[in-house]
């Protein structure tokens, strides 16, 4: 296996007080044809094609992450618990990496990783980025295939088809295409990234102009969804699933953390009752670990909360209260259904840790 990288050290700052993410990622792609129980074909890391084959990967996750959340979220929707297994780290890490604490021995049980950190360096010697989740880890190699989330989500949905459960939701249907991505060219900037460019903002200009630009893009997703029930045509689709995992821990953390304080989501009419229909439905609210998000972005974010103190609030029983959005129309999975229960208790969230 080739070795050969073009990577070089990770800048999550410009100069000029903005939060600048780095979003250089391990590239390699798991497609289907490449045949399963073969060895990765090509010559350069990033770029490097791996076989779909059940049972050979793990995606190592976290609840708190919102761009994990997404990867657990497609998964469990598409049915692929069988063909390959999740790992989740704990909510709090220190600077070198994500720690499987919340298992025995604080090891994941499948690979008998401490850290995740440890995959990375199996597969790059010397990664000298941050050590990011989602990441999918090959089993026999216990070493990261990747970490580009986007792509990932995007094999789980295109590549992995021969896994999906019966009933499956096709969640980037062709005909809407060009709309999630044109949506995700202005939502991702301006809302997923733009509460971190609030939060993580040097001076006030570029914590203003972050601020301006999340507002005026949740103004426009209110009017947006105030006569339509989903963003893109009548069912859920991945505009949906990336849009969630940042409004579901808008009032819980980025309101007050990072300081996204003009108003509360459960404030806005539209958006509220949208993230409510989309929180009570299979596959979202029951992935959602609040104390571990809290715990997250308020312990480990030592420069944003000195003390590291984590609120008891805010009462986010809300969430569970009826939304009447099917008045709307539209069908929540299309012409799929909804995922069952969560059957491996490991994957369940603790009692106590959700929105009741």
């Amino acid at each position: 296996m080739s070795t050969a990288t073009d990577f070089t050290p990770a800048q999550n700052a410009s100069t000029d007080g903005e939060f600048v993410r780095d979003a250089t990622y391990i590239n390699d792609r798991v497609v289907a044809d490449v045949p399963a129980g073969s060895d990765p074909v090509g010559e350069k890391i990033g770029e490097m094609r791996w076989p779909v084959e059940a049972g050979r990967y793990r995606l190592m996750a976290a609840r708190a992450c919102p761009w994990a959340s997404r990867s657990i979220i497609v998964r469990r929707l598409l049915g692929l618990e069988d063909a390959i297994s999740l790992g989740l780290a704990g909510p709090t890490h220190d600077i070198n990496s994500w720690v499987f604490d919340l298992d025995p021995d604080e090891r994941d049980p499948v690979t008998d990783l401490h850290r995740l950190q440890e995959a990375y360096f199996n597969r790059i010697p010397d990664y000298p980025r941050g050590i990011t989740v989602p990441a999918l880890v090959d089993l026999p190699t216990k070493s990261v295939v990747t970490n580009a989330y986007q792509k990932l989500n995007f094999d789980f949905i295109s590549e992995w088809t021969a896994f999906h459960r019966e009933g499956a939701p096709d969640l980037y249907p062709e005909e809407h295409r060009d709309e999630i991505d044109e949506l995700d060219s202005w939502i991702y900037p301006t809302v997923n990234n733009g509460v971190y460019r609030c939060g993580f903002a040097a001076d006030q200009e570029a914590y203003e102009e972050a601020y301006d630009e999340l507002w005026a893009s949740l103004d426009r997703l209110e009017e947006r969804l105030t006569a339509r029930r989903y963003l893109v045509g009548d069912s859920i689709t991945v505009a949906d699933i990336r849009l969630f995992t940042t409004l579901v821990r808008f009032d819980a953390v980025y309101h007050g953390h990072f300081k996204a304080n003009r108003s509360k989501i459960s404030e806005m009419p539209a958006l509220w009752g949208y993230l409510r229909d989309l929180f009570q439905a299979p596959g979202f609210g029951d992935t959602c670990d609040f104390p571990q998000i809290k715990a997250h972005y308020y312990n480990v974010h030592r420069d944003v909360n000195p003390t590291g103190v984590i609120p008891k609030g805010p009462d986010l029983s809300g969430l569970l209260t009826p939304h009447h959005r099917e008045e709307l129309g539209g069908r929540p999975f299309g012409d799929g259904t909804a995922p069952g229960p969560i059957t491996d208790p490991s994957e369940r969230v603790p009692e106590g840790h959700g929105a009741a």
